[in-house]
């Protein structure tokens, strides 16, 4: 697993990657800094998350005003 910095990641490359980190945590015995600093970067991966997905759901939003038609030109 590369430790890439967090915010250069993909949505998709940073939630692969906090997968496999849930299903070491669950399947593996660690020892405690080994385990503290898996769910460490997890919280990291799982906040960049939901920063991307925050972000795509804003421009999804601005994108559908942008295209609205004004009231008065809208059909019935």
């Amino acid at each position: 697993m590369e430790k890439s910095s967090v915010d250069e990641l993909s949505y998709e490359q940073a939630f692969a990657e906090l997968e496999q980190i849930v299903n070491r945590l669950e399947s593996e015995t660690l020892n405690l800094d080994e385990s503290l600093t898996l769910y460490e970067r997890g919280q990291a991966l799982s906040a960049h998350c939901a920063t991307l997905l925050e972000s795509a759901e804003l421009r999804v939003q601005k994108l559908r005003l942008e295209n609205q038609l004004p009231e008065d030109e809208q059909e019935d």
